[in-house]
């Protein structure tokens, strides 16, 4: 496998009055051959919501659908019965399963960001399940999934990992991950640089398990996801 740069301002751009909506991956109605997904990651949306709007009532099934909250703070009710408020620095993790209705709105005072993150289930027809978390993010990586629910971390239904880090201008990461993977870097914010290829905010990289490399946060830091995808 080779490297493979998605560069944020060739991401799919979705704009409505109350939605400003950045797509790493085909999403709705945009669709390219080449940007269906990496592995069983089929979407990294980075979403901007107006106070008072959002997403009503909608339905998915057999996805797993993890929502990173950046800023602001997101409502989310489903015919699970959760009637939940996702704040920053939560995350979300919903098993759609066989089947789920839900929506997402954002009624707080400010808009609110988020990346949505849709993730292929290992099997098909699971029972619909919810859970979130706060999660305090430091300089170093921080597990959000892990199928062991280490330090906390939430699990779905597949053996990814995910992790989210605000290193500091100059600070190195190690961007090793487990034989037989391969591994998807995703700037939330700042810039840095990692396989000798400089990075900004909305960036995009996938990579194969070796050679190990580091990302180096640029000046201002960064706030990124690293992804174990397998």
């Amino acid at each position: 496998m080779t490297l493979v740069f998605r560069p944020a301002g060739e991401r799919f751009h979705s704009q409505l009055d109350w939605l400003d909506s950045w797509h790493s991956f085909s999403f709705s109605h945009h669709h390219h051959p080449a940007w269906m997904g990496f592995g069983p990651l089929r979407v990294i949306n980075d979403d901007t919501i107006a106070a008072g709007r959002g997403f009503g009532l909608h339905p998915h099934r057999d996805m797993e659908i993890v929502t990173v909250m950046v800023e602001g703070q997101l409502n989310h009710r489903d015919s699970m019965g959760h009637s939940e408020v996702l704040r920053a620095g939560e995350v979300q993790a919903m098993s759609a399963g066989t089947g789920v209705v839900h929506s997402e709105m954002n009624q707080g005072d400010h808009p609110c960001r988020l990346l949505q993150i849709w993730i292929e289930p290992s099997h098909e027809g699971h029972a619909p399940a919810y859970r979130q978390e706060p999660f305090q993010v430091g300089q170093g990586w921080t597990p959000l999934l892990d199928p062991d629910q280490r330090q906390g971390a939430l699990a779905i239904h597949r053996p990814v990992r995910l992790w989210r880090a605000q290193p500091a201008a100059g600070d190195r990461l190690e961007l090793a991950i487990a034989p037989g993977a391969s591994g998807w870097l995703q700037l939330i914010d700042g810039q840095g640089s990692a396989f000798g290829r400089p990075l900004q905010r909305g960036d995009g990289l996938g990579f194969p398990a070796a050679p190990a490399d580091s990302f180096e946060a640029g000046t201002g830091g960064a706030d990124l996801l690293l992804f174990e995808l397998r």
